[in-house]
């Protein structure tokens, strides 16, 4: 089974900064796509970013390009989501998710099979 624990949501100003972090463990994951999603009350889940584990391939949603930046620590089994200049818009619970994820589907939610509890981030204007 694979674990996965999101922390690093706070609540914030519009123009501030976060950084997110989703702890991997369990079953072998180097074959994975690991991904965010950001989900606001009454609205759908939404792609943010993601990352193949190997090689570590990143995929942006385009409303965060230039702003949020996803990597990876391989010694930690972590992923990380730099979020900078805020907006009211991203806030949200952000979900970290994991799975064998195939080509052209990283931005699908229903594609991952593993989620984490999710991590709120709230940016107030």
């Amino acid at each position: 089974q694979v674990q996965l624990v999101e922390s690093g949501g706070g609540l914030v100003q519009a123009g501030d900064s976060l950084r997110l972090s989703c702890v991997i463990s369990g079953r072998t994951f180097s074959g994975y796509v690991v991904g965010w999603f950001r989900q606001a009350p009454g609205k759908e889940r939404e792609f943010i970013a993601a990352l193949r584990w190997t090689p570590g391939t990143p995929y942006y949603q385009d409303s965060v390009k230039g702003r949020f930046t996803i990597s990876k620590d391989s010694a930690k089994n972590t992923v990380f989501l730099q979020m900078n200049s805020l907006k009211p818009e991203d806030t949200g619970v952000y979900f970290c998710a994991a799975g064998t994820v195939g080509m052209g589907y990283v931005r699908r939610s229903l594609a991952y099979d593993y989620w984490g509890q999710g991590t709120q981030v709230t940016v107030s204007s």
